[in-house]
This record gives C-alpha cells, sequence and structure tokens, in this order.
C-alpha cells in the first residue's frame, strides 16, 4: 500500500559497500516479482476489511506483526544473521515501529471499520504528499523545488475530488477518513526520523528490519489487550486474511522489495507505489462489492501524479555522496513503497 507503504514493512537500515563477488541470478525475473508485490500490498486492504469482520483492528494490526516478524526471523535465521545491538539503536528502532508500523497499520484497520478498503487504499497513496509538506515546513536537506510543491497542491486537490468535497465528502465517514489519512502522514513522520537517527548503523536492511518489526509487535502487545477485546474465536478465512497480511503483505513483500531496489534501483523499485491503489480499488469493487463513483477514480489518478511530480528532483539538485547518503536513499525509497 503504499507505502505502506501501508502499508510494506519499511525497514531502518543501511547498507555497506556493494561486495565484488557474483551476485546470484533470482529464480524469478523482477517484472514477475514487481507484479507480485503490487498483488499483494493491493491486496492488504482487502485483508484488513476482512480480518475486521471477526477480530478487533488491534489484534488484526498484531497478528499483522506477530506473522510478518516471524518471516523476518526465520529469515535471519537462515542468512545467520543477528538482530542489531546497542541500546541507542534500540531506542530509535521502537519510535520507527512506532510511526512505520504500529500506528499507521492500527489507524488503517480502525478506518476500515467505517470507510471502504477502496478509499483506504487511496488515502495510503497520499503518503508522498505528506513527506513533500513535511519537507516544506520542516527545515530539511530535502528542499522542494517548484514542481514538487505544485505536485503537493494537486495531489491534495486529488484528495479533495476523492472525498467528493463538494457535495459533503460523497457520504464518506469522516473520522474514518481522517484515520486513514493520518495513517499516510504517519509514514512520512517515520521516514523523516529513520534519515535523521539510524542513516550509519553498519546493522544489514534484515536485520534492522526484524528488530524493528519486533519492537512493533511487542507495542501493540501491551497495547491490544487493554483497548480491545481478546479474540475468543477464530473464523477461518479472517484469521487466513491476517495471516496473509502479516505472512505477504508484511514480512515476504518487504524481503521482495528489498530484492528489486537492489536489482534494477529505487527509482523502478518505487513504481509499486502506483499500482497499489489502482488493485486496492479493483480488489474492493469486484471481492467486496464496495461501491465506486466517478470522482473516486478520477481523484486517485490525480493524487498519484502529485504524488509523482513530489518524487522528482531537479537536474541541478546536489546528488547524495559517499555511502551513507547511498544508504539512506536506498531505504527512503523502500519506505515510500510500503503499505
Amino acid at each position: 500500500m503504499t507505502p505502506a507503504t501501508a502499508s510494506a514493512p519499511p525497514s531502518a537500515a543501511t547498507t555497506a559497500e556493494p561486495s565484488s563477488a557474483p551476485v546470484r541470478r533470482p529464480l524469478l525475473d523482477w517484472r514477475v516479482r514487481f507484479g507480485a508485490l503490487s498483488l499483494v500490498w493491493g491486496f492488504s486492504f482487502l485483508f484488513i476489511k476482512v480480518g475486521n469482520e471477526a477480530f478487533a483492528p488491534l489484534y488484526v494490526t498484531l497478528g499483522r506483526m506477530l506473522f510478518g516478524t516471524a518471516v523476518l526471523l526465520v529469515t535471519l535465521a537462515v542468512k545467520r544473521e543477528r538482530l542489531p545491538r546497542g541500546a541507542r539503536v534500540w531506542g530509535h528502532l521502537a519510535v520507527a515501529a512506532f510511526f512505520l508500523n504500529a500506528l499507521p497499520f492500527s489507524l488503517f484497520a480502525y478506518a476500515e471499520l467505517t470507510i471502504p478498503s477502496t478509499l483506504a487504499g487511496i488515502c495510503n497513496a497520499a503518503s508522498p504528499l505528506w513527506g513533500m509538506l513535511l519537507a516544506v515546513v520542516v527545515v530539511s536537506d530535502d528542499r522542494p523545488t517548484r514542481q514538487r510543491v505544485a505536485g503537493l497542491g494537486l495531489g491534495f486537490i486529488g484528495v479533495l475530488i476523492v472525498l467528493g468535497a463538494w457535495q459533503g465528502f460523497s457520504g464518506q465517514d469522516p473520522l474514518g477518513t481522517s484515520l486513514a489519512l493520518i495513517a499516510s502522514a504517519s509514514y512520512a513522520v517515520g521516514w523523516q526520523y529513520v534519515r535523521r537517527t539510524l542513516s550509519d548503523t553498519g546493522h544489514s536492511h534484515l536485520s534492522m528490519s526484524g528488530g524493528q518489526l519486533l519492537l512493533g509487535t511487542v507495542q501493540l502487545a501491551l497495547v491490544a489487550p487493554v483497548f480491545a477485546t481478546t479474540p475468543t474465536s477464530f473464523p477461518a478465512l479472517p484469521l487466513l486474511s491476517v495471516l496473509a497480511l502479516g505472512a505477504l503483505g508484511t514480512g515476504v513483500a518487504f524481503l521482495v522489495q528489498y530484492g528489486l531496489v537492489d536489482e534494477v534501483g529505487p527509482t523502478t523499485a518505487m513504481m509499486v507505489t502506483y499500482f497499489v491503489p489502482v488493485i486496492a480499488t479493483t480488489a474492493g469493487v469486484a471481492i467486496l462489492g464496495e461501491h465506486l463513483t466517478w470522482n473516486t477514480p478520477v481523484g486517485a489518478v490525480i493524487v498519484l501524479i502529485g504524488a509523482a511530480l513530489t518524487q522528482r528532483r531537479a537536474g541541478t539538485s546536489r546528488a547524495p555522496s559517499g555511502r551513507r547518503s547511498r544508504a539512506v536513499s536506498r531505504i527512503v525509497r523502500i519506505h515510500r513503497t510500503g503499505s
């Protein structure tokens, strides 16, 4: 979802210099993996909606985090990598886990109690717009250009069109919609925090992501029993939806996205962002029977155009230099594609 990303599980890791050793060719072509990733993240909003039918939103999120963490921890064990070390790193990871996982995942789950999964998927696509807005109002090394500011304005016009602002928000629940938009804004806050605090830890993407999701799971495990009703039954379809949401949409999706970034670069890999709301909308209408008015797809296209413009840099802008800048750029791109 986007970026989830919504959404994906964003990671707070950096990478070392590329190795000169030959890289093993993936079994599946990158286009196949790109399409699979788009489908998994697009269907994540449907999985949330189905999970909500049997479980409280906080437990949907807890299950998502639990299954996603399990995938990454198993991968760490297979690769014989360790979780990060150091109190400072774990402290920053706890904050990253809150803003990039626990908070937005929970808000999207609560939002889908009252809004369609199609609308939640489109709201997720607004994450780059919030990131651009944050760059405008906060002192940052990522200064906006006229084109990117125009993209910001265009994107938010698209959001208003999606919501049908001229006709009382087209019958959409204001609270649910606000929660989904706040969730997408949470990703932007998390990206900025990661860039400033976890840009040079020396740990791998996998190690840092495993630690981040583990901390997010602990946060939800502490909160969910206090603020939500503990499940007493586990119907098959909602349980399978939560399992798919966590294992596929959070755990496996990160591993696939990480491989895509390494193989085809962050710019191409980030294009998955533009397919997620399309798939989320198609799944919501075709499978869940959600109603779709003309302003939803039209506004969604405008949102995506605006989001694309906010990601463009001026040709004369100062390019990042050094290992640290390359690592930060790469991981922030991973954040922006997650749902």
